[in-house]
């Protein structure tokens, strides 16, 4: 299938403000994050998303507070746009007490189960497998409820994709499954690490529809998405979506990129989804380009409160590390 086959009606202008909001927030945040890091502020792992925006607004824009996410260590888009608020991500980030784990998760192990950001894994694909765990349960507790699995193209390639894809379509579980494909698997172009030309071409294996999209294009990947979840939620079962997109920077901080072509990354970066959906919604006439400046301006100041809370939170306590480590015992 192609993005041309979905019939998601169009989308209202609210809900592409909304979008366009979530987006400069992704955005914004990176770019303080990276910031930050390169100046010797914060340490750590970090795995930068930007580029990648709408891969995870897009599809969270359809989903409902109590529907689940699970995603990655390049992650932060996706935990952004199901509604984790940024003060409890900086914090989690930093490691610090007042994060969304207590800062026992850090980058890598995000989870906020009261905003349905279920988990975050810091093993390629680790968290497909998981995410049909989750589905189960929804079905078996007779809940509405949809599981979004958000991966990138090398996890196409271990066992438990493909092990998960036929779990899911046999149990028609209520599970979709969301390949970023930024077009490299950490320092291999895609062509070289698999062999088919389409990854959605591969849900033909497991009997559910597998529709590739440019996950750029906000409003089609929104369509696309759309129609997946209501499928699952309607109890149609899994669907497979390959959003094509494009990874801005290394695959983790100081990483010089040197594997790939500088014209091909030169031009998607000048193809920016973010700043070529803001003129879209200008020349729509979908929304005025005052209320983007003023978008703009308030997600940058909601940056910078989070990362200024953040920085002066305090650090766990240290007999904290005695907490959230077993599950209390319990007899009879």
């Amino acid at each position: 299938m192609t993005s041309s086959d979905v019939t998601t009606a169009a989308l209202d202008a609210e809900t592409q403000r909304e979008m366009y909001r979530n987006a400069v927030r992704i955005k914004l945040f990176d770019e303080r994050y990276l910031a930050l890091m390169k100046s010797g502020a914060i340490g750590g792992m970090y795995y930068s998303p930007r580029g990648q925006e709408f891969c995870a607004v897009s599809v969270a824009a359809n989903l409902r507070p109590d529907d689940y996410v699970v995603t990655i260590y390049r992650g932060l888009h996706d935990q952004i746009a199901k509604g984790v608020p940024l003060r409890e991500l900086w914090a989690e980030y930093l490691g610090k007490s007042t994060g969304s784990c207590g800062g026992k998760g850090g980058p890598m192990h995000v989870t906020a189960p009261d905003y349905g950001l279920m988990v975050t894994t810091g093993v390629v694909g680790s968290g497909i497998p998981i995410a049909n765990g989750l589905a189960l349960s929804a079905h078996m507790l007779g809940q509405d409820r949809v599981t979004v699995v958000n991966f990138g193209d090398g996890a196409t390639n271990i066992g438990a994709f493909h092990e998960s894809l036929n779990l899911a379509s046999i149990w028609r579980l209520p599970v979709v499954f969301v390949c970023q494909n930024n077009q490299y698997a950490e320092y291999t172009p895609l062509a070289k690490g698999t062999a088919v030309a389409r990854i959605s071409d591969r849900a033909a294996s497991y009997s559910m529809p597998g529709v590739t999209v440019d996950g750029n294009d906000p409003v089609a990947l929104y369509r696309v998405a759309g129609d997946a979840i209501e499928r699952a939620r309607s109890g149609g079962g899994p669907t497979l979506i390959e959003a094509l997109t494009y990874r801005f920077n290394g695959h983790v901080i100081g990483d010089q990129q040197v594997y790939i072509p500088k014209d091909e990354l030169a031009r998607a970066i000048a193809d920016d989804p973010v700043v070529k959906y803001r003129r879209q919604l200008i020349d729509a006439g979908l929304v005025a380009e005052a209320d983007l400046d003023r978008i703009e301006a308030d997600a940058a100041a909601e940056v910078a409160d989070a990362a200024e809370f953040a920085m002066n939170s305090p650090w766990p306590a240290p007999e904290s590390q005695a907490t959230d480590v077993y599950a209390k015992e319990t007899v009879g």
